[in-house]
């Protein structure tokens, strides 16, 4: 005799462990999350095999962006309000958020320029450029850059939402205020008005150096500002991972939208967010 297990080819019902399996009039999986809606969304023009793969890579990220806002509204009024430390879980998580959004284009590599140019035309104008989620975190992070309200000018209710994100304090700014609470900012450096570029300072830089010189006695700031390295960090290199597919994709064509393609978005990687959080670095 053995003391081993006895198997059985009876398949297990869940239903005898307690499983809900009836769902007439009661909210299922797919209830909750929308799936017939969220499945439903993926219209490809198209009989082209990799579309479906296109529309899904964008539709997706749309989603973690939208998740990414959700975050970083909250996280800002937190740190207006002085509450640290579930700001920094936020920003943490939109930390991830692009790291997960950085994964998402090694799926699209898959898709080789012969299988792009196979439904490429029916895009017609249609491009990222134009995506209102990602104009309004970049105006969330602090890069106001009023020319891109334009390609929004066709929806008033776009237009509006990204004007509004435009009269408020970005979240660089929220961290300047807390930056100058702490040890103290020329008057000229702390804005009262938004709706520009912000111009870096070197006021700034000494006295985010300051922080980083004495750490202890600056712990919450000096972990805000590593928060926001951190986050800015995964949106540079989502940002590199977009110019490297794009030329991988289609090389030096011009978008869809009608930008000069990689020359664009090569240009935006030189776009910095928080510049002396940076800049401060060499002179520690």
């Amino acid at each position: 005799m053995t003391n081993e297990p006895q198997t059985t080819n009876t398949p297990f019902d869940p239903a005898k462990d307690g499983a809900q399996m009836e769902f007439d009039g009661r909210m299922s999986y797919g209830d909750y999350l929308g799936l017939d809606a969220i499945l439903g969304a993926q219209a490809p023009k198209s009989s082209a095999h990799d579309e479906l793969l296109f529309i899904i890579q964008h539709q997706t990220s749309e989603l973690w962006m939208k998740l990414a806002v959700h975050e970083l509204q909250a996280a800002r009024s937190l740190l207006i309000d002085g509450q640290y430390r579930p700001a920094f879980k936020m920003l943490a998580r939109v930390s991830r958020i692009f790291e997960q959004l950085n994964s998402a284009w090694d799926v699209l590599r898959t898709m080789t320029p012969s299988d792009y140019t196979r439904f490429r035309e029916d895009l017609g104008q249609s491009s990222g450029f134009q995506s209102y989620q990602n104009r309004q975190i970049e105006y969330m992070l602090g890069n106001r850059n009023l020319a891109m309200l334009r390609p929004h000018a066709h929806r008033e209710d776009l237009t509006k939402l990204l004007t509004d994100e435009l009269a408020q304090p970005s979240l660089y700014d929220v961290a300047l205020m807390a930056l100058d609470r702490a040890v103290g900012l020329p008057q000229d450096v702390l804005r009262s008005s938004y709706d520009a570029p912000y111009q870096k300072s070197d006021a700034v830089t000494e006295a985010w150096l300051k922080v980083y010189q004495d750490p202890e006695a600056h712990w919450e700031l000096y972990e805000l500002a590593e928060k926001l390295v951190d986050l800015e960090d995964y949106f540079r290199r989502w940002r590199f991972n977009h110019v490297t597919t794009v030329e991988r994709v289609i090389g030096f064509k011009r978008g869809t939208g009608g930008t000069g393609g990689v020359s664009y978005l090569r240009r935006m990687l030189e776009v910095e967010l928080f510049p002396e959080l940076w800049n401060m670095r060499t002179d520690l």
